[in-house]
């Protein structure tokens, strides 16, 4: 049985920043360390977590138990919006920020790259886009020791209040877990899509699965 912890959900706020970008990078990999498939802590920190913490914070939540945060909920309330930012002014600064840095030319971060790049011409990166009828999008990031307790419950509960009130008509999101696309299933998401991908493989040995679910919230 999960220990239950008594958590405080509230709005991000410029003081978390450091929190999260630490517990971004502790589970970008399926809940596991970025590590295991990317060196250079500051430039994953950064891509998985700049737009939300500095372009949209009022979207975003964190969870706190005995005044430490121990997870979040980034959010977006328009995807369109976010891939602009991140496109156009985010990726471009961390490409060049790691590329002077050399971190671009370790062999860990060139076998992924690379990987990447091949399922890309392969098509094999395409998936819906589902901005039209689910403009906003989610992540959730739990500190291992405190996943099972509710915590991403809550944090789900809040942006959604926060997305109706907002008058935002839908919300998706994209896991590679299978464990958590039963917990978005048990939340009330509805599975939009299904696809596999390829660039974990000399790390796991097998494909990964990507599930896209999605929730209308209005109109």
């Amino acid at each position: 049985m999960s220990q239950e912890f008594k958590a405080n959900i509230r709005k991000f706020e410029s003081r978390d920043k450091d929190a999260v970008r630490q517990i971004a990078y502790a589970t970008a990999f399926m809940g596991e360390p970025a590590a295991v498939f990317f060196d250079g802590a500051d430039i994953v920190s950064a891509a998985l977590t700049a737009y939300f913490t500095d372009y949209e914070p009022q979207s975003c939540f964190v969870a706190e138990v005995d005044a430490q945060v121990v997870g979040f909920l980034s959010g977006a309330r328009n995807k369109v919006e976010l891939e602009r930012v991140s496109n156009n002014k985010i990726f471009l600064d961390l490409f060049w920020r790691a590329l002077k840095s050399g971190i671009l030319l370790r062999s860990k971060n060139i076998n992924f790259i690379w990987r990447c790049l091949w399922d890309m011409l392969k098509g094999r990166l395409v998936a819906p886009d589902f901005s039209q009828e689910y403009p906003a999008i989610l992540h959730i990031n739990i500190r291992k020791e405190f996943r099972g307790s509710n915590i991403g419950s809550g944090l789900i509960s809040s942006y959604l209040s926060y997305l109706k009130d907002e008058g935002v008509k839908g919300v998706h999101l994209a896991t590679m877990s299978d464990k958590a696309a039963n917990f978005f299933s048990r939340q009330g998401f509805k599975l939009l899509y299904t696809s596999r991908r390829s660039y974990f493989r000399h790390i796991l040995h097998r494909d990964v699965p990507l599930y896209i679910y999605g929730m209308k919230l209005a109109g």
